[in-house]
C-alpha cells in the first residue's frame, strides 16, 4: 500500500505532468485536466472534437510522459481485426514471413494505445478491441496476451458520415470518458499558434515533455490506492444515485427541456449504466486528489458528471440527429434540478 507521504509526491508529479502538456498543448486546459484524471483513473477515453484541433499532439504528449510503448492505428473501412494483431509481409529472399501488429508488438509494454477515427472500422474491429479494453488482454497464436498498463484512446470522424460505422452501446460505455477538445477563440492563443516556430514542428514540441515522467508501471498501484483513501460520504453517493435515476427517467424528476418535463420521457432509449456510475466516483476521488482534499465534494460529481456521462445516454434513433443539442440540455437540467448535499 503507497503511505500518506508517496501520495503526496506522486500527486507533485501529476501536477508536473499536467504543466509540462500545458506548455505544449495551450488553450486546452480544461481538455488536458480531465486527460489527466483519465491518466490516474486508469480509464480509456473517447476523443470528440474538430480536425486540427491538436488531439492527436495532446495524445503523443500524453503517451511520453505517462512512459511505456505507444502504438496508433487508423480507422478504416477495409481494416480487420488481424490488422490489430499481425501483418503479413515477404522477406529480400521472397518468403513469407508474419509480424507482430500493434497490439502484440510490445507485449506488456504497450501504455497507450490511440485509435484514430474509430468509427471508420467495422464493427468486427470494434468487438477485438472491446475485449482488450475491457479485459486488457487477448488470446492470438495459442496463446494468452496480456496488457496490464494499457490506455486505450479513440477519437471519432465527425465531418464525413459515408463509411462510417457509429460506435454501438456497449462499446462506448467501456469508455471512462468522452472529452471534448474545440479549437481556442482567444486572439492571443491564435496568434502564438499562428506566429510561434515551436508550434510548427510537432515532434520537437512533443521532446520537450520528460520522457516517462509518471511511470507507467506505478499507476495500477497507485490509482487503486486512491480508489480506497478518498472517502465519499453517504449523503454524496445519494447524490450520485439521484442524479444517475434522474438520468434515466428525468421526467419523474421534473426536468425536461425547454420547460417540459413530460416529453423528456419520451428522448431517451437508455439511460446510465451500473459501470458508468462506478466510473463516474473513481474520477470524482481522482479529481479530489488533484485538489488535495481526501473527501469527495459535489463539486467533484458536477465537473466529471458530463464527461462520464453524456456518452452513456442513448436517445431513440428520431431525437439522435438533435444529440448535440439535447444531451447538453439534458445534463445541464440534472444538475440544476437535483439538489446537492
Amino acid at each position: 500500500m503507497i503511505s500518506d507521504s508517496r501520495l503526496a509526491d506522486f500527486r507533485a508529479t501529476a501536477l508536473a505532468f499536467e504543466n509540462h502538456i500545458r506548455q505544449v498543448i495551450i488553450g486546452q486546459d480544461g481538455a488536458i485536466r480531465l486527460m489527466t484524471i483519465a491518466v490516474f483513473a486508469r480509464g480509456h477515453v473517447l476523443l470528440e472534437g474538430g480536425v486540427g484541433v491538436g488531439k492527436t499532439t495532446l495524445l503523443r504528449a500524453v503517451a511520453r510522459a505517462v512512459g511505456g510503448a505507444y502504438e496508433r492505428i487508423e480507422g478504416t473501412v477495409d481494416l480487420m481485426p488481424s490488422d490489430l494483431i499481425y501483418y503479413t509481409y515477404l522477406d529480400e529472399k521472397g518468403k513469407p514471413g508474419v509480424s507482430p501488429g500493434p497490439l502484440l508488438k510490445y507485449g506488456e509494454g504497450l501504455s497507450t494505445f490511440f485509435f484514430n477515427e474509430i468509427n471508420r472500422a467495422r464493427p468486427q474491429v470494434h468487438s477485438l478491441l472491446l475485449r482488450v479494453m475491457a479485459e486488457r488482454s487477448m488470446t492470438a497464436f495459442n496463446r494468452e496476451f496480456v496488457f496490464p498498463h494499457l490506455q486505450v484512446f479513440a477519437d471519432r470522424n465527425r465531418v464525413e458520415k459515408e463509411e462510417t460505422f457509429e460506435l454501438p452501446a456497449a462499446a462506448r460505455d467501456r469508455f471512462m470518458m468522452e472529452i471534448r477538445i474545440e479549437a481556442p477563440t482567444d486572439r492571443v492563443l491564435l496568434d502564438r499558434l499562428m506566429v510561434e516556430p515551436r508550434f510548427h514542428h510537432i515532434d520537437s514540441l512533443i521532446e520537450t515533455i520528460p520522457a516517462g515522467l509518471l511511470s507507467y508501471t506505478a499507476l495500477n498501484e497507485l490509482a487503486e490506492t486512491l480508489q480506497n483513501r478518498i472517502h465519499v460520504s453517504e449523503r454524496l453517493r445519494s447524490y450520485v444515485l439521484d442524479l444517475v435515476l434522474a438520468a434515466w427517467q428525468p421526467q419523474k424528476f421534473g426536468i425536461g427541456l425547454g420547460g417540459d418535463a413530460e416529453g423528456s420521457g419520451e428522448l431517451l432509449d437508455a439511460g446510465v449504466s451500473p459501470r458508468g456510475m462506478s466510473y463516474l466516483l473513481r474520477l470524482a476521488r481522482v479529481h479530489a486528489w488533484l485538489n488535495a482534499r481526501d473527501q469527495v465534494v459535489p463539486e467533484d460529481i458536477q465537473t466529471l458528471f458530463a464527461p462520464a456521462i453524456a456518452h452513456r445516454l442513448f436517445l431513440k434513433p428520431m431525437f439522435e440527429y438533435r444529440r448535440n443539442e439535447i444531451i447538453p440540455e439534458l445534463i445541464s437540467g440534472l444538475l440544476r434540478g437535483i439538489s446537492a448535499p
